[in-house]
């Protein structure tokens, strides 16, 4: 019981410590106030925009669109994970190409995807979803790899059909490595999702901060670096409590 209370009192702990010194800086006059708020003004903004219906409709909207778009890019990065890794074909055509799109961020896809698909949704379905899977991919295809022969060798001299070699042998080995690529896929495509919003957009967390960087409002984008930083942190605990309950023959 202890424990439990301690998972949580740890958190809650460094959340207020660093938000004692946050407002100790600003009170004691160690920070530019017009570039850098307290805490008292950053919180007096976000209720701001919280009557107002902003911050509600830009959770709304981006929430929307980076679960799209990593719904998109997780299912393709498993599909193609599980392919560039078991059919020695598809590797050799494709593996080197996935390769070379993995250093591309995020926020240069920005402008072509504009010109593909427009100004909306589907542009920034494309972003998201492009970072995400590059993410599942590797991890997927690095999981299915690495098997321990001796798994392949067991389930083969009981006379397991293929079928069954994959679905329980190979997938129950490569499960924690997808795991901790959708953990990892979830948390880009939060960051992608900025890359995102910041051009042609009218809602959004990133649009958001692009319009209060416009109209030099620091508190307000304060708000939604919080914001982002807030549902990043929701979101990897809740992939931790499934993947410790669905891969439980596994630590995360």
């Amino acid at each position: 019981m202890l424990s439990y209370f301690a998972n949580y009192a740890r958190p809650l702990v460094s959340i207020i410590f660093v938000l004692s010194v946050w407002q100790f800086a600003h009170v004691a006059g160690f920070t530019n106030k017009n570039l850098f708020p307290g805490p008292f003004e950053v919180a007096t903004a976000s209720v701001k925009l919280f009557n107002d219906g902003v911050l509600i409709k830009d959770l709304k909207t981006s929430t929307s669109r980076a679960a799209i778009g990593f719904g998109l890019g997780a299912s393709l990065g498993i599909l193609f994970g599980i392919l560039t890794s078991r059919v020695q074909l598809i590797r050799l055509a494709i593996y080197p190409f996935f390769n070379i799109l993995r250093p591309i961020p995020a926020i240069a896809l920005v402008p072509i995807a504009i010109v593909w698909f427009g100004i909306g949704e589907e542009s920034k379905y494309f972003v998201i979803a492009y970072t995400v899977f590059l993410a599942v991919w590797l991890a997927t295809h690095h999981g299915m790899e690495h098997i321990p022969e001796t798994y392949i060798r067991a389930s083969r001299s009981l006379g397991a059909p293929w079928y069954r070699e994959f679905f329980e042998v190979i997938m129950p080995a490569a499960a924690p490595h997808i795991f901790a690529g959708l953990r990892f896929g979830a948390a880009l495509a939060f960051l992608s999702l900025v890359a995102a919003e910041l051009t042609g957009a009218s809602a959004g967390i990133g649009y958001r901060l692009e319009e209060a960087r416009q109209y030099f409002q620091v508190d307000r984008m304060f708000v939604g670096l919080i914001e982002l930083g807030l549902l990043g942190a929701l979101l990897d605990a809740v992939f931790v409590f499934i993947s410790k309950n669905v891969v439980h023959w596994h630590d995360t």
